[in-house]
């Protein structure tokens, strides 16, 4: 089994490659996973013999995991995971994933040491947990592994396994188990939607927000890694993106990726960004201003006016309401519609400052930042004002955490960092927290 990243404690991307395909070459697919290397290389490979494989290959499946994971899997730079066939209702399909296992997990086929754990699709409730755990635990022994060697990661794909999350604190540790091995919490939506026996008018997936919640909410209270599901339209960056935001929103810095594009954007997006940007309420939208050659922050649209009439009074429209405001009174109506999104080196800066306060006897400090806006066409200046404590210290150590566990786990994609962010603003920020 793997032992290089045997502490991970966060995963960005989890990509799925089917095991075998029509052709020549049945695992070319594979193959081209195996190798992938820098931002396009995923912190989890699933290689998948369920869904993403025709039910009739996934026997060639496995011994093509055998094969390319035993020529390929010691110089992989994320974690293996491949995908078995289980089934809540069906002994059948559990039995044969088990099979799979076994198969996998033999000492002379050359795979199971780059091997970290399998991921189990179909769980029900935890008593199936406990079925797909013994099974594992099974495969450990009669494979001559460490018992709790290989981890475990269910997709959530239906209602009993979203109950059976609320009951994993009081399952871990009995001696009848083995759920330490528990690893990635997986949302299954399209599958969760047909157990939901949901419906959208155009027959897309609903959002379903509150799984997503419960699943990082179980990832957090018990020490495990929580995983969207798959966003299906592979062309839609934005909205894979916006997806990403809306998840972290909630804990769950996870995303499942279909592509090595999708991966990308799943390996970028949760750390800090390059540079800093501001964002602008504009009724019920939040618009990202646009940085100028002279650095000021511009907004480009045609729903807000700026006027300077003379003798410090402005006229500002936003929308349909209009209003004549003094400086003081323009200042604070543009402040409080203003967000700044912190760079990389932003959240160094002001952790160093907080750092250092704290070291001669500080508890808190206030912070300024100053944003020089320009609204159709007229520049105005806005301050503000943050009270740093150790609450928010702690809250800015999440980004810049995730950063240095990539920065230490990922060494493949050290160049690309470095590159992204300036090697000085790297080395400091390996050393702040």
């Amino acid at each position: 089994m793997s032992t290089e990243q045997t502490d991970r404690t966060f995963v960005r991307s989890f990509f799925t490659s089917p095991t075998a395909v029509e052709g020549d070459d049945t695992a070319e697919m594979l193959r081209k996973a195996a190798q992938l290397e820098g931002m396009q290389a995923p912190d989890v490979w699933v290689p998948d013999n369920e869904d993403a494989t025709a039910p009739n290959m996934r026997d060639e499946g496995v011994e093509n995991i055998l094969d390319v994971i035993s020529e390929y899997g010691a110089d992989f730079p994320g974690e293996i995971h491949p995908r078995v066939v289980w089934h809540r209702d069906d002994p059948g399909t559990r039995r044969r994933g088990f099979e799979h296992m076994m198969r996998l997990a033999d000492p002379d086929a050359g795979a199971i040491e780059h091997i970290d754990g399998f991921v189990v699709p179909e769980v029900g409730g935890i008593d199936d947990w406990k079925k797909a755990d013994e099974f594992i635990t099974i495969v450990e022994s009669e494979s001559g592994l460490e018992e709790g060697s290989l981890s475990m990661s269910p997709i959530v794909e239906s209602g009993e396994a979203e109950l059976a999350m609320s009951r994993i604190d009081r399952e871990i540790g009995k001696r009848s188990n083995n759920l330490e091995r528990l690893f990635m919490l997986v949302d299954g939506e399209v599958d969760y939607t047909k157990d939901m026996r949901a419906q959208t008018p155009a027959g897309d997936l609903p959002p379903w927000p509150e799984l997503r919640h419960n699943t990082s909410r179980a990832a957090s209270a018990n020490d495990l890694i929580a995983v969207d599901g798959p966003y299906d339209d592979i062309r839609d960056v934005e909205g894979y993106r916006q997806r990403m935001t809306d998840n972290r929103a909630k804990g769950m810095t996870g995303i499942w990726s279909l592509t090595p594009g999708q991966v990308v954007e799943a390996n970028t997006a949760p750390l800090p960004p390059q540079e800093g940007s501001y964002l602008l309420e504009v009724g019920d939208d939040t618009v990202e201003l646009e940085r100028t050659g002279d650095d000021a922050h511009a907004y480009d649209g045609d729903d807000v006016e700026l006027e300077e009439l003379g003798d410090g009074r402005y006229r500002l429209r936003i929308g349909r309401e209009e209003r004549e405001l003094d400086e003081d009174e323009l200042h604070d109506e543009l402040r409080d519609r203003l967000r700044y999104v912190m760079a990389m080196d932003d959240y160094v800066e002001s952790m160093t400052e907080f750092e250092e306060a704290k070291a001669s006897g500080k508890g808190a400090i206030s912070m300024s930042r100053t944003a020089r806006l320009v609204l159709d066409g007229t520049e105005f200046e806005v301050t503000r004002d943050r009270m740093w404590d150790e609450a928010t210290y702690q809250a800015a150590k999440t980004p810049i955490t995730l950063f240095q566990e990539v920065y230490e786990a990922r060494p493949d994609q050290r160049e690309d960092l470095d590159e992204r962010y300036g090697r000085e603003v790297v080395d400091r920020a390996m050393d702040v927290g």
